[in-house]
């Protein structure tokens, strides 16, 4: 059990911090083709536009705010706790 709580965890934290390196980058907006940031952006994209894209079709447009990375968040911190709850 401890194994899968810990497994939980490291998904969790692992797309916290790609949601957050992906809503700075919005802000930033780094050179796609830098050797270090562009890979990372990349990365980041790929992997949190299968969960933001459809929170983005279902949310009204807010005047240019896109808020799908804070609700994504809230989401995957509550399947966080409903799944560590169950297995303890």
């Amino acid at each position: 059990m401890y194994i899968l709580v810990q497994l939980i965890n490291l998904i969790y934290w692992a797309y916290f911090i790609l949601i957050f390196l992906r809503f700075i980058f919005s802000w930033v907006r780094p050179d796609p083709y830098h050797q270090i940031w562009g890979p990372l952006m990349q990365i980041s994209y790929q992997l949190t536009e299968p969960l933001l894209g459809p929170i983005r079709r279902i949310l009204p447009a807010m005047g240019g705010l896109d808020f799908s990375p804070l609700i994504l968040l809230f989401l995957l911190g509550f399947l966080r706790s409903i799944l560590i709850n169950a297995l303890i």
